[in-house]
């Protein structure tokens, strides 16, 4: 069974596209098989796993009279050639592993522009189809709510919120809360549970102390672990498209097994 995932913040500038990408990072490390939809305009996750330009974006796969689109047509990620070379993290490679991913464009945004009640039926209809293909799908929803957040959110089992430690964005993850379960109501449609992951954390920093503490008040249980620290480290993996499980750096391994945790407890209720 799949777990289908919706990364979302209605918060730009939180690190929203870095967790999907070490997510996806964890998956492959773990020898599993994923699916990213980049359903971003920006597109920035299909930067970060380094796809040819040339696979079919998310527009035309949703467009697509083939509703198993996702599991037959979703192209290959780079990152795949390091499946079985070895890391910092283990002496014994996995080589099992894949990432495929739905390609983000700017084309996307013309889905915003329709009727969205087709959409969000069609594009569940069509995880839902391609949910046998893959042990977890990702969806990279874009910092806005509308028709594009909403299809990731109705196709999701679970949905993350991604905050920083921050006042501005303490307040951005309650309207993202609010908005999801506005959307529930409103749609009928049942999601298993919501998650907060707080990205961006400066331990040694009195005032992302303060704020972490703040919503663990305020969120409660919804707030997952770990807390993701600040890893330069990470912005030089993601720069250079490379999943931070195989960066050949020793600072690489405490975000990795922090990502491999968070991905464990997303998959634990399996």
């Amino acid at each position: 069974m799949s777990r289908i995932v919706s990364i979302s913040s209605l918060k730009g500038g939180v690190g929203k596209t870095s967790i999907t990408l070490g997510l996806a990072s964890a998956a492959l490390h773990s020898g599993l098989s994923a699916l990213v939809i980049d359903l971003d305009p920006h597109g920035d996750a299909s930067t970060g796993l380094a796809v040819d330009e040339s696979i079919p974006d998310v527009a035309s796969l949703i467009a697509s009279t083939n509703e198993r689109a996702f599991a037959d047509e979703a192209g290959e990620s780079a990152w795949n050639r390091l499946v079985g070379k070895p890391t910092l993290l283990t002496n014994t490679p996995v080589d099992t592993g894949s990432v495929r991913v739905a390609r983000g464009s700017a084309r996307s945004t013309l889905v915003d522009r329709q009727e969205a009640a087709p959409f969000i039926r069609r594009f569940k209809r069509m995880v839902d189809a391609a949910a046998g293909a893959y042990d977890v799908i990702l969806i990279d929803c874009p910092p806005f709510l509308g028709t594009l957040s909403s299809m990731g959110w109705a196709a999701s089992q679970r949905i993350l919120s991604v905050a920083e430690p921050s006042l501005f964005s303490v307040a951005g993850t309650e309207r993202t809360l609010r908005a999801i379960l506005r959307f529930q109501q409103e749609s009928g449609t049942s999601i298993d549970g919501a998650g907060v992951v707080i990205n961006k954390m400066r331990p040694e920093d009195s005032e992302h102390q303060y704020r972490r503490d703040e919503m663990r008040s305020l969120f409660g249980d919804l707030v997952a672990e770990p807390v993701l620290r600040e890893s330069p480290v990470l912005q030089r993996a993601q720069g250079a498209a490379y999943p931070i499980h195989f960066w050949p750096d020793e600072e690489s391994v405490e975000p990795a097994v922090d990502f491999t945790r968070l991905l464990v407890g997303l998959m634990a209720d399996l």
